[in-house]
């Protein structure tokens, strides 16, 4: 199995390249989809997140109210840190399932894990790639006004809230230069699908 990492900050066209890959055969575990489904409700993660912020961040049919939940933590390092404590080991655990679950399947699979906080989080990790999908933090905001409904400040904010651009890069096998076309960043992303089917042959 070849295990990939996929990074990048947010409206970073990382989703792009994601699909891109899905298309070539590639297995996609989606790490936002996976703090979903350890957040569902009646879940441990649920009831440990009331427990840790109030039972108001949970909804009477025991959803994870998001809305309340994040208004706690954005804008509090502390809070976010106790927030993580509590879902970051749910995810892994659960992401270490879905590897294993793709290399029992095919021995020969490569696997992608669409994950946004990588540096925060798993960056440890044993990875054979590490792939950031890259653009300039202004174009990143102007996507999230344009294609996401957010205004200026909330893009803005959303972008500060997370590692900065040099820090991702920093740590990347692989930079996929997002800030152009569709087509040149599909290019990008035939040419990493290219290199891993190579490096797998040999």
């Amino acid at each position: 199995m070849t295990l990939i990492a996929l990074t990048g900050g947010i409206a970073s066209g990382k989703s792009t390249i994601a699909r891109r890959l899905a298309e070539h055969g590639a297995v996609i575990v989606d790490a936002d989809a996976l703090v979903r489904e350890v957040q569902r409700p009646g879940s441990p993660v649920v009831t440990a997140i009331a427990d840790a912020f109030g039972s108001d961040v949970v909804t009477r049919d025991g959803a994870l109210d998001r809305a309340a939940l994040g208004a706690r933590v954005f804008g509090d390092p502390e809070a976010l840190g106790r927030l993580n404590a509590i879902v970051h080991p749910a995810v892994r655990a659960e992401s270490a399932r879905r590897f294993a679950a793709a290399a029992a399947a095919d021995p020969a699979a490569v696997v992608v894990y669409d994950v946004p906080l990588l540096v925060e989080a798993r960056v440890d990790d044993p990875w054979d790639l590490i792939v950031v999908a890259d653009a300039p933090a202004e174009l990143r905001a102007r996507r999230l006004v344009e294609l996401r409904g957010l205004n200026a400040d909330e893009a803005s904010a959303r972008i500060a809230s997370q590692v900065d651009d040099d820090t991702r890069r920093a740590i990347a096998d692989v930079v996929i230069d997002t800030s152009g076309s569709v087509d040149a960043t599909l290019a990008q992303t035939d040419a990493l699908w290219a290199r891993v089917q190579s490096a797998s042959a040999t």
